[in-house]
């Protein structure tokens, strides 16, 4: 029979989730420098973009949740860039900007931080 502490279970689920944001990071990051490379009005950039949109606005809403154990400055802070990136992200789908390489670069920051 197996058993395991609370303090294990938890330890692997916080793992888990840091396992899934980073992928999430990654495979959004592929988006965007696949989209960069096809151009701002093509259809990898339209998936591109709302694919990061979806995956920035659940990082900002649970960033924003009392219940995330974050510190809250660093919260704070990730929330700015997260306000950033879906601001540059409708900017580039309005075709104000091109500003890929700065959602790229934004986002392979965030996912090589995440431990």
């Amino acid at each position: 029979m197996y058993q395991y502490s609370y303090a294990d279970i938890q330890s692997t689920s916080v793992s888990d989730a840091k396992d899934r944001e980073r992928e999430l990071l990654t495979r959004s990051i592929d988006m965007l420098s696949a989209a960069a490379a096809a151009g701002h009005s093509s259809m990898e950039a339209v998936e591109a973009l709302h694919f990061t949109m979806r995956v920035w606005t659940a990082f900002v809403e649970d960033l924003g949740s009392s219940d995330n154990a974050l510190p809250k400055e660093l919260r704070a802070n990730l929330i700015s860039i997260g306000l950033w990136l879906l601001r540059e992200t409708e900017d580039i789908r309005q075709g104000r900007t091109n500003n890929f390489e700065g959602l790229i670069e934004v986002s392979q920051i965030i996912r090589d931080g995440i431990q």
